[in-house]
């Protein structure tokens, strides 16, 4: 009876001693840490460079009166198409004194001068019709290549793209003519007005204002009638069908661009449109941001690749978002940037294994600023740790918010 007592009572204290023993580890063991967990995934990623931007006609010119007179009122508003040769206004010239000896010798020099500038600018309009030529004709042969698939579709496109450049060079030579001829005629009409006034050969009728190009009104600056100068700006005329988009890049991101990377235009209302940027320029400049800090930024320029069609309602100064494609891959290992922390010289990550964090040293590639590529250390089936504290060490047990 005794030995049974004795066996009872050590049962007893064994057993109370267990669950002192349970009790104290589990009051000591460290409670689970809050975490967020994202998954290691395989999806595309790329890396672009987005600012706001505007659009802009690419040819401008600026219609100004060709003599010091009484300008009669502008009749036209911004956006009515205009024709080459239309009549846009008329300058009754001042009553001046005749020109003396020095004055018609610069005339009849400007004259001379108007004269050499347009023979100049036929030239690079015919420079620009054989470089047409050449590009349509390259396009043509690489089509007859691209039928057989001897080419590759994007060497095709890029014969397009050149065939395309040099069509809006040839308008634009063949604008510049235009506009010399006009200038030219400009400097005669001052020449011979001169000289029929002081022949005293009666009245001297009005000096039309007429358009030099084919393209609508841009602006105005002269709409009402008046005292006006000669060379004084009247108003502004362009293509609009002639767009392209100026981007004002933070310098420490315009050297990453150069001339022919693409870019998507977003955000003014209608699809995503293509772009390439055809230049960007050498000169920065100094901006204030909205928040007031200074900033060095770089002008992009971009031509808009996309059918016209599809922008057909884009106009001059309209608001872009441009994103720039710097980097693109289809199908690469990734996880959220704020999954990696640097310690020691070696990025790492918390790796989750069976409900505990371990410390996982990775090699890492491209990011985007939100998703960074994972070259070793990682598998697709793996999760990680977002936003790791300070609380969470190797081999912590965690529990997912």
């Amino acid at each position: 009876m005794a030995a049974k007592w004795y066996a009872g009572k050590w049962l007893f204290w064994g057993v109370f001693v267990l669950l002192a023993i349970a009790a104290f580890v589990v009051t000591v063991r460290p409670d689970p840490v809050w975490v967020d967990l994202a998954p290691v995934t395989r999806a595309p990623m790329e890396i672009t460079i987005k600012e706001e931007g505007k659009t802009r006609v690419r040819d401008r010119y600026v219609v100004s009166s060709p003599v010091a007179g009484y300008l009669h009122r502008i009749q036209l508003e911004v956006g009515d198409r205009v024709v080459p040769g239309e009549l846009l206004t008329e300058v009754d010239p001042m009553p001046a004194s005749t020109l003396d000896a020095r004055s018609r010798a610069e005339a009849e020099a400007k004259v001379q001068s108007a004269r050499s500038a347009l023979n100049s600018t036929r030239q690079k309009v015919s420079a620009a019709e054989a470089e047409a030529d050449l590009a349509l004709r390259e396009l043509a042969r690489l089509q007859a290549l691209g039928g057989d698939h001897f080419i590759s579709e994007e060497r095709l496109q890029q014969a397009k793209a050149a065939a395309d450049r040099s069509q809006a060079i040839l308008r634009s030579a063949r604008f510049d003519e235009e506009v010399m001829a006009h200038e030219l005629a400009a400097a005669r009409t001052r020449l011979e007005v001169s000289a029929a006034r002081a022949s005293g050969n009666g009245e001297v009728e009005r000096v039309p204002v007429r358009s030099p190009v084919n393209g609508s009104v841009l602006s105005i600056v002269r709409k009402s009638e008046g005292v006006i100068q000669a060379g004084e700006a009247i108003l502004e005329l362009g293509d609009p069908g002639a767009l392209e988009v100026v981007v004002d890049v933070l310098s420490f991101d315009a050297v990453k661009l150069s001339r022919g990377i693409t870019a998507r235009l977003t955000g003014w209302g209608g699809s995503t449109l293509d772009a390439v940027v055809r230049r960007v320029e050498p000169v920065g400049f100094e901006d204030v941001s909205a928040l007031g800090v200074e900033e060095r930024r770089v002008q992009v320029v971009a031509d808009i690749t996309s059918p016209p069609d599809t922008w057909q309602t884009l106009g001059d100064g309209y608001r872009v978002d441009a994103e720039f494609l710097l980097w693109h891959s289809d199908h690469v290992l990734q996880v959220p940037e704020s999954a990696i922390f640097r310690s020691g010289g070696q990025y790492q990550v918390f790796r989750v294994v069976d409900d505990s964090a371990v410390l996982t040293n990775v090699s890492i590639g491209r990011t985007n600023g939100f998703h960074t590529v994972i070259t070793e250390g990682l598998a697709e089936i793996d999760t990680v740790v977002r936003h790791p504290d300070r609380q969470l060490e190797d081999g912590s047990r965690i529990r997912i918010r």
